[in-house]
């Protein structure tokens, strides 16, 4: 998916632009960098993209300018501000944000609502698979052959996060900050592993979740 996404990233610090380019290029993203909104609105007219993540904040104006022409070129869109009061959130979602997030942020959960964001544009948004496991997004719930499988609300994010990170190896301060919660709710390390072992004996053999020794888990289809 990565790969053929292109985003247009608004930002005009330079400190947080160039680190989270880096990560998205990284994850073989194609970004462009914006630093305003007119420089902003020409990348627009030269080039579709896929996503859009925009600072509200901005030299000449603020993301809300970019908007029209966002939705014009079908970009989905993530607000990605220090600005955290009530009014501008809603407007950026009555505007069509697709989300919305608060600086400072956590690279790990950000990386991850980007790709939801994408997945939901391609039609990938409303299920995922893990071994026999199936998982709704929509309703927040997971199926193991057709049966709705008990967890709680942090064994449902794991199993969410290990789905979206099929294959790859996870350490524990990754899986820790991808599971903080969003209101700042600390996920301690020792509960992490509690709930590593209550996946394993939930699924059995449905889902193979392996432990790679000195350096944390990885979710396999078995």
């Amino acid at each position: 998916m990565s790969g053929t996404c292109r985003i247009l990233f608004v930002e005009d610090d330079a400190i947080i632009a160039s680190g989270l380019v880096y990560a998205l290029e990284k994850e073989n993203f194609l970004v462009t960098h914006a630093k305003n909104i007119s420089s902003a609105q020409k990348a627009v007219r030269e080039q579709k993209y896929d996503l859009a993540i925009l600072d509200i904040g901005l030299p000449d104006g603020t993301g809300f300018d970019l908007v029209d022409s966002l939705q014009g070129i079908g970009a989905s869109m993530l607000f990605l501000t220090a600005v955290d009061d009530e009014g501008n959130i809603v407007k950026a979602f009555e505007g069509g944000a697709d989300d919305y997030v608060t600086k400072p942020f956590r690279l790990g959960e950000l990386m991850a609502r980007i790709k939801a964001v994408l997945r939901r544009r391609t039609g990938q948004g409303n299920t995922l698979a893990l071994g026999s496991v199936t998982i709704n997004v929509t309703e927040g719930k997971a199926f193991v052959n057709g049966k709705t499988a008990d967890l709680t609300a942090l064994e449902y994010r794991l199993l969410l996060t290990f789905a979206n990170h099929k294959g790859q190896v996870l350490s524990r301060g990754q899986l820790l900050n991808l599971l903080w919660d969003s209101e700042g709710i600390f996920v301690e390390d020792n509960t992490l592993t509690v709930y590593i072992k209550r996946l394993r004996e939930k699924f059995g053999d449905a889902v193979n979740i392996e432990t790679v020794r000195g350096v944390g888990y990885r979710a396999n289809d078995n």
